[in-house]
């Protein structure tokens, strides 16, 4: 389900494209990343407004085939991708989810956003060649297109007690507060800087 705010101030948008670890899959939407990045926005008083464009089970082609017609609506200040899990966990090719996000990066840049990509990585059973390609398409990705990145959105998360539902897969409420900060970090530097 598509989760947006709509009629913001262009200027300080930040769009999230990402799938159902953006999107508050299987808790309430005021519990995820998102919502906790735009609160703490909102305690510093800055006119960022938060817009989670996020829907469980996007791949990167839906991420894509989305992005002109999401820019179109906030024209966003920051886009920040959260997508490329589930083109792992399908077993899509590495090369076409590269593709797919860097047109994405490519589009935001055009339009006069600032990208800030958040990188996953797939449960080792998917076999080491294709899980060190599929982590290799984030870390590419930032230096060939220099941007900002956050190497694993579940870092810190992943490997915690408690801090994962029973799918094995999804991040609970709990962890969003860890993911927040983990794009905090690097979001924060790119608030005040002009768009490129």
């Amino acid at each position: 389900m598509l989760i947006a705010v709509p009629g913001l101030s262009s200027a300080a948008t930040i769009l999230v494209m990402g799938d159902s670890i953006s999107a508050a899959y299987g808790f309430e939407i005021d519990q995820s990343w998102p919502a906790l990045l735009q609160q703490k926005l909102d305690r510093q008083g800055g006119d960022h407004q938060v817009v989670n464009a996020s829907i469980s089970g996007e791949t990167s082609a839906g991420g894509s085939s989305r992005i002109d017609q999401e820019l179109r609506r906030y024209h966003p200040a920051i886009v920040i991708i959260e997508l490329g899990a589930n083109d792992g966990l399908r077993g899509y090719p590495p090369a076409r989810m590269k593709a797919n996000l860097e047109r994405m990066i490519e589009r935001s840049r055009a339009s006069g956003s600032q990208v800030l990509l958040l990188g996953m990585r797939i449960p080792p059973n998917y076999g080491r060649r294709y899980t060190e390609m599929f982590y290799g398409v984030y870390s590419e990705l930032e230096k060939e297109q220099v941007i900002a990145f956050v190497p694993f959105l579940l870092d810190g998360v992943a490997a915690q007690t408690g801090m994962i539902q029973h799918d094995g897969l999804h991040p609970n409420a709990k962890a969003q507060p860890v993911i927040m900060e983990l794009v905090w970090e690097k979001l924060e530097p790119m608030l005040n800087r002009g768009s490129g």
